[in-house]
């Protein structure tokens, strides 16, 4: 396509996309106590999103998401089901596009970039059906025969009426993430993942109730005398339910022991525990540029690049990617019997490409004794394979996604530099040029990048060989931790603009 095509392709489709329906961005700052109000007022309407029931379906309907909700951060059953993975999977497909040069736009510019979000929204939009109609074609999404007698309708009506509550919260989360973006603190995305994995987690220490069926699958296999509905979920209560029920000394003996270790989540705990402090550790180490303003004497400054400079956010993009290759395969071997792929039990993969391609999720899936108790006859070469499979997947995804998203999002060494360049800073020693700038920074910002990139999928990895508390995913759990932290810095940042004006001319606030 010849250059002036793409301008006037370009041309056309500016008008179209900013006319969707959006947020009004703030037309100066907002101060850090309103963005603080706006936060919180989305976090308590998530909240209360979560717990609306889509109304109308089946107790027979299954949840597809399952294994990815503490990524996804919807709610099974409730109209928030689809969470943030229509949001995750437009930004995919957009970035590799763009990444591939097959859509011709500089993010850098002004105009390009409104072109970019209007085409991730619009890209939503259509996720939000394409992620939706198969789970009710499929047969996931089930109606209710009785609720649709009692209103005097057929069944297909009562769908159409399921489908429309479900996009309906599909929406809200993509223009709740709009309004945390620009109103708030941070992004949305990151905020409905730490409230849904703090959730998880705080049930996962203090929640007496029983599981569900389908949960806590390790007791099931493991300790096949005790009744696995009166066990509680909550570690805490798990504990006391198994010492009075069975003696602390049945447990200390030597046959007992592992089994003490790995279904009384012994072993989930202290993974929770060394996982959070690795976090906190990587997140703090970073190489610091220095900067000196170029009139003002005296002020200095210093533009930090931190080991995972992309953050964790990659991950998710790594999931996402997982998780829509497992509900396609579902889909196929549900509805056409097509088994090449791989065959599926209680909706998880058990042979084929999709058992390879699915995430670690625990011990279960790679300590021999375990896993040819979940997954019967298995050989040590495809647990091997399973592991080798993951781990590459997350290091080459992280590596990939983690430049595609230091790309995409303007933290890139030439954004960097013109930043620098604009806020009148300069790097001390060399001229104040916008060009040397970017020839300095240069010499950081890439190779932490692929750095980062990888070490985020390393450490996902181990989170996700021994797992955590509460169901939560190593994936997850790390995405947590990170986010928290990163929301602490920007909280102090957010102070720090308060009081001096010029650090927020820096960051390109005004």
């Amino acid at each position: 396509m010849a250059e002036s095509e793409r301008k006037g392709l370009k041309d056309w489709l500016h008008p179209f996309l900013t006319r969707l329906p959006a947020v009004k961005r703030p037309e100066k700052h907002v101060h850090f106590r309103k963005k603080l109000m706006w936060t919180a007022g989305i976090l308590v309407l998530y909240f209360i999103l979560s717990n609306i029931a889509v109304f109308g379906l089946s107790e027979g309907s299954q949840d597809v998401l399952a294994a990815y909700r503490a990524i996804f951060a919807g709610a099974t059953g409730s109209i928030i089901l689809l969470g943030i993975g229509p949001i995750v999977t437009a930004s995919i497909v957009l970035q590799l596009l763009v990444g591939a040069e097959i859509l011709k736009l500089d993010v850098t510019e002004t105009r390009d970039q409104a072109i970019f979000q209007g085409l991730q929204k619009l890209m939503v939009f259509v996720m939000i059906i394409v992620e939706t109609l198969p789970q009710i074609f499929g047969g996931y999404l089930q109606t209710d025969p009785g609720i649709a007698q009692s209103l005097g309708i057929g069944t297909d009506l009562l769908t159409l009426f399921i489908f429309i509550q479900v996009a309906i919260g599909g929406v809200l989360i993509l223009y709740m993430d709009e309004i945390v973006s620009k109103w708030g603190i941070g992004s949305g995305v990151s905020l409905f993942i730490v409230a849904g994995i703090a959730q998880a987690l705080v049930g996962g220490i203090i929640n007496w109730m029983p599981p569900y069926p389908t949960h806590e699958l390790g007791f099931s296999v493991l300790i096949n005398e005790i009744p696995r509905e009166n066990l509680p979920i909550g570690i805490i209560f798990k504990w006391e339910w198994l010492v009075s029920n069975f003696g602390l000394g049945h447990w200390l003996s030597p046959d007992n022991i592992f089994t003490f270790l790995y279904s009384g989540h012994v072993l989930a705990l202290l993974a929770t525990i060394a996982i959070f402090l690795m976090v906190v550790y990587v997140e703090s180490t970073r190489i610091e540029i220095p900067l000196a303003h170029s009139s003002v004497r005296g002020a200095r400054g210093k533009f930090p690049v931190k080991l995972i400079y992309a953050s964790v956010l990659p991950m998710i993009l790594v999931r996402a990617l997982q998780a829509n290759f497992q509900m396609v395969g579902m889909f196929l071997y549900n509805n056409f019997g097509i088994t090449w792929l791989g065959t599926y039990s209680n909706g998880v993969p058990v042979d084929g490409l999709m058992f390879y391609i699915n995430p670690i999720n625990g011990m279960g899936d790679w300590v021999p004794s375990l896993a040819a108790q979940v997954y019967p006859g298995i050989q040590l070469w495809q647990i091997g394979l399973h592991v080798l499979t993951d781990a590459f997947i997350l290091i080459a995804g992280g590596i990939l996604f983690a430049i595609f998203w230091v790309e995409t999002t303007g933290m890139g060494a030439s954004r960097v530099a013109r930043q620098i360049q604009k806020s009148g800073m300069q790097i001390p020693g060399f001229r104040r040029n916008e060009q040397v700038i970017e020839k300095v920074v240069s010499r950081y910002i890439p190779k932490v990048t692929v750095i980062g990139g990888a070490f985020v999928g390393l450490l996902t990895l181990i989170a996700s060989l021994f797992g955590v508390l509460g169901s939560v995913s190593g994936t997850g759990m790390l995405l947590c931790v990170s986010i928290i932290y990163q929301l602490y810095e920007k909280l102090a940042s957010e102070q720090l603009m308060e009081m001096h004006p010029l650090i927020r001319r820096f960051l390109g606030e005004e």
